[in-house]
């Protein structure tokens, strides 16, 4: 189980827990607002979290939506997941649950905030920064310090459809292992980018993984349920819920490297391979067809490997990346 590998949880047995000073309240559900700032219009910023500390020794989690606004997939499965009440079924240890960190994302269908910057790209965050860096150092000064371990919800950008897959990185044993346990068909070795929420926690000795799945601004039920369950799977193998079962998938993949196969014309794109096919090098995946039917041009696949994610997008242009094949993998 993941909790063997927990030796010393931050969270002891009786000690409070204070969030922003707020004292969170023993065996039930505490909701909390954080101020992030406010936008031009003068109207707050703010984020909630739900809490749920046991007040039993344990460990904790933090699970995380919305980091990205227009990333509604990551959002809709940890909202379900307070409204399936998985977390009173919590026995040990303490949840924080963040369904939407980026409001003014969300508000605005963008991925970014009003300022224009990615949070996941403003990492630790600063307290006179930006506002993406003031809603980053929300996650790195207020909640990070209370945690043992991370899940970060997400999902495709726009029109690119991921694959229910969870990233981690590989030199990390607590992350491997949490991935192990997702759930997920794909598992993806990705390296800590700079300024990440990934790195951020890294750099604080608290492992997190990546859950990616669907596409931006369009619910997806494959990629919903599969992170419902990878979030029972975590905390029913951190020993935190009892009531779960671990159904093993008949093929899970560990993806070593991968990379995209980009349109060599633009036009009209039919594809004919999607998301969770297996390809051979020289298949073909789709055609590019010019809008007046003068031409057409096939999409040749460069590798031979598992497409973990496509481009749904009806017209593209030259360069625009179509198929994510993970070419280097090793089934488990």
């Amino acid at each position: 189980m993941i909790r063997d590998f927990i030796s010393s949880p931050k969270l002891k047995f009786g000690e409070d827990l204070f969030i922003d000073d707020i004292k969170i309240i023993s065996g039930q559900m505490n909701i909390i607002r954080i101020n992030a700032g406010k936008i031009p219009s003068d109207n707050r910023i703010n984020v909630f979290a739900h809490v749920f500390h046991t007040g039993i020794p344990g460990p904790s989690v933090l699970i995380l939506g919305g980091v990205h606004g227009n990333e509604i997939n990551g959002i809709e499965i940890v909202r379900r997941s307070i409204e399936e009440q998985i977390y009173s079924g919590i026995i040990s240890g303490t949840v924080i649950i963040i369904p939407l960190l980026n409001v003014y994302g969300f508000i605005n269908f963008t991925r970014d905030v009003s300022d224009g910057k990615d949070v996941n790209r403003s990492f630790p965050g600063h307290i006179n920064g930006s506002l993406a860096s003031r809603v980053a150092r929300i996650i790195s000064k207020k909640i990070l310090p209370n945690v043992d371990i991370a899940i970060d919800f997400h999902t495709g950008g726009e029109a690119r459809y991921n694959y229910p897959q969870v990233r981690y990185n590989k030199s990390d044993l607590l992350a491997t292992k949490m991935a192990a346990c997702f759930g997920t068909r794909y598992l993806i070795e990705q390296p800590l980018l700079a300024n990440s929420f990934r790195k951020a926690a890294f750099d604080v000795n608290v492992p997190a993984v990546v859950f990616e799945g669907g596409e931006s601004i369009r619910l997806d039920k494959l990629s919903i349920m599969t992170g419902i369950n990878a979030i029972k799977n975590v905390l029913f193998s951190l020993g935190m819920i009892e009531d779960h079962e671990l159904i093993p998938l008949k093929e899970q993949f560990i993806i070593r490297k991968n990379n995209w196969i980009r349109a060599s014309f633009p036009g009209l794109f039919i594809w004919s391979k999607k998301s969770g096919d297996f390809v051979n090098k020289g298949d073909k995946l789709g055609e590019i067809k010019d809008p007046y039917g003068t031409k057409s041009v096939d999409v040749i696949s460069t590798y031979s490997g598992h497409i973990i994610g496509h481009n749904n997008a009806s017209v593209v242009s030259l360069g625009d990346a179509l198929f994510h094949i993970g070419y280097e993998y090793e089934k488990i």
